[in-house]
């Protein structure tokens, strides 16, 4: 009697779409280094004996685990580089960051010929939790997910999540922030929170079916074991009397 109450319709992602094939562009964000990223930073030249010009300013190729060596980007923004001493990075895109190393390995001195900078991110994850099919954390191989891949590769909202309602907690510039996205509604797309950031956490709360659900369950195992109480006494009690 308890579970026979009226069913609201859940939602699903989308509901309702137009189709817009051919008429907007997609334009993904740049993403800007946070403190604790691990980058990796590698600088090339034209030099004709790269292995000695261009090799003090990287770092070794791997340890003997085979673990590529990377920048953190420390508490206070910064990265230590080889032989040009401390980089603000925090805040700045790969390509801002790239620029700087650039700039100061041609000027006012030129210390290599014609200098490119490649940087990757090393530790770009996100973290899913609640009514999804596997929480924990996501690495994700590229430098791009937005949440729909998320949630696709944390197995999907159980039918129990809150799609209209997607939590996504978010530290950036040293402030933390909560957005809520509605991954049914066809304006997610121009959700500042559709495409994710690193070390972004994804919280798909329960419905109210799922919070009845946990409190009928409770309420069942303790009409069991207050049951399996009575049980036992009234067995003793037949046994002495």
């Amino acid at each position: 009697m308890i579970s026979c109450t009226a069913q609201k319709k859940i939602p699903y992602y989308l509901e309702n779409p137009v189709d817009t094939a051919g008429k907007t562009g997609v334009k993904s964000p740049a993403l800007k280094i946070q403190k604790n990223d691990l980058l990796f930073i590698h600088v090339y030249s034209m030099s004709t004996k790269p292995e000695i010009s261009d090799a003090i300013y990287n770092l070794p190729s791997g340890d003997a685990a085979g673990q590529v060596a990377g920048f953190l980007v420390d508490v206070n923004g910064n990265i230590e580089y080889p032989q040009l001493g401390t980089i603000h990075a925090e805040g700045l895109t790969k390509e801002e960051l790239a620029a700087e190393i650039k700039k100061r390995l041609t000027q006012p001195v030129a210390l290599l010929l014609n200098p490119s900078v490649i940087i990757r991110f090393m530790n770009y994850k996100i973290t899913v939790l609640g009514q999804v099919g596997k929480e924990g954390v996501v690495n994700v191989p590229g430098e791009k997910i937005n949440i729909f891949e998320a949630v696709g590769l944390a197995g999907g909202i159980t039918d129990y999540g809150k799609k209209n309602n997607v939590k996504i907690i978010r530290e950036y510039n040293g402030k933390r922030e909560i957005g809520i996205i509605d991954l049914s509604s066809q304006d997610v797309f121009q959700s500042p929170y559709y495409h994710l950031m690193q070390n972004d956490i994804v919280l798909v709360e329960p419905t109210p079916q799922k919070a009845r659900q946990v409190d009928q369950a409770i309420l069942a195992q303790r009409i069991s074991f207050a049951l399996g109480v009575i049980t036992s006494a009234a067995f003793i009690y037949n046994i002495f009397k």
